[in-house]
C-alpha cells in the first residue's frame, strides 16, 4: 500500500514523499472446522504459515499431517483454514477447549508456569557451522528482501546451506509469523532444516528458540542479541546459537555441536 506523505526535517524543511506500508491484517487460523488463533500478519505466504504455525504449536508431527489448506479475504481480514491429521487431533481440541487467549509468542493462555519450561525435543547432532557460512548468508539476505526493502518495516527469516547459501526466505510484519512461515515452506517442500541454519532478523527472545527447535532447526543465527531465557532453553534443547550477527562479526552464545 503506498502513500505520498510529508517528511519534515530537523532543518525546517519539509518534502512530499511517497512510502510503501507494510501490509498487516488480522489472519484467523482455523483447524477441522475449529478457531485456534487469531493472529495480525501480513497477508501473504499464507500456506506456509498456517503449516509453520500447526508444526509450532505441536498440532502436527509432519506437514504431510496439514491437508486441504485454503485461505480465503474477508472483509475483516483473512480466513485460513487446514485439517489436520493424527496425534495433533487432540491436542487441538484440548487447547481450544481450555485456551483463554492465544499470541505468536505461544504463551499467551497457557494454564501454569510450568507449561512455559515444559521440555523441548532433544536436537539432532550437528556440525559447527563456520563463521564465514553466517557471514556468506547476511551478505546475501538485504537484497532478497523484497518486502523490508520496499517497507523498511518487516522482519525475515530465511534457511541457508551449511556454506551460507539461502534456499528459502520468508517476510512478515512479525517476527513469529516470519519464522513459522519459513519452517512451513521448507516443511511442504520436504526440505530438512537441518544440515544449515536458520537465519533470522528478529530479536532473540525464548519464543523464536522454542519455534527453532520444534520444527527441527539444529542451528540458529539472529541479528540481535538473545534474552537469558533464550540462551537457557538453546542449552537444554542443544540448539547451536549464533546472535548478533553483523557483517564481520557474530557471538557464539551457545555451542552445541558435535
Amino acid at each position: 500500500m503506498s502513500q505520498q506523505t510529508q517528511e519534515f526535517r530537523l532543518d525546517g524543511t519539509r518534502r512530499a514523499i511517497g512510502r510503501v506500508w507494510v501490509p498487516e491484517a488480522p489472519v484467523a487460523l482455523e483447524f477441522n472446522g475449529l478457531s485456534y488463533a487469531v493472529m495480525m500478519a501480513s497477508p501473504r505466504d499464507l500456506e506456509d504459515f498456517a503449516t509453520g504455525f500447526a508444526l509450532a504449536e505441536g498440532l502436527a508431527a509432519h506437514a504431510a499431517e496439514i491437508n486441504e489448506i485454503a485461505n480465503s479475504e474477508v472483509p475483516e481480514g483473512w480466513i485460513v483454514r487446514a485439517r489436520l491429521s493424527g496425534l495433533g487431533v487432540e491436542r487441538l481440541t484440548e487447547r481450544v477447549r481450555t485456551r483463554v487467549a492465544e499470541s505468536s509468542c505461544g504463551l499467551c493462555g497457557i494454564d501454569n508456569l510450568k507449561e512455559v519450561a515444559r521440555p523441548l525435543p532433544q536436537v539432532a547432532a550437528h556440525a559447527r557451522i563456520e563463521p564465514a557460512a553466517v557471514f556468506a548468508a547476511l551478505s546475501a539476505l538485504a537484497p532478497l528482501q523484497t518486502l523490508g526493502l520496499a517497507t523498511g518495516a518487516a522482519h525475515a527469516a530465511a534457511w541457508a546451506d551449511p556454506g551460507g547459501a539461502i534456499g528459502c526466505l520468508r517476510e512478515d510484519v512479525g517476527r513469529h509469523n516470519a519464522l513459522d512461515k519459513l519452517t512451513g515452506a521448507m516443511a511442504r517442500a520436504g526440505k530438512p532444516l537441518s544440515p544449515g541454519f536458520v537465519l533470522s532478523t528478529a530479536r532473540c527472545s525464548y519464543e523464536i528458540v522454542e519455534k527453532a527447535v520444534r520444527c527441527g532447526a539444529t542451528t540458529l543465527v539472529t541479528v540481535s542479541l538473545p534474552t537469558s531465557l533464550a540462551v537457557e532453553r538453546a542449552k537444554a534443547a542443544g540448539l547451536s546459537l549464533w546472535v548478533l550477527a553483523r557483517d564481520d562479526s557474530v557471538l557464539l552464545a551457545n555451542d552445541a555441536s558435535a
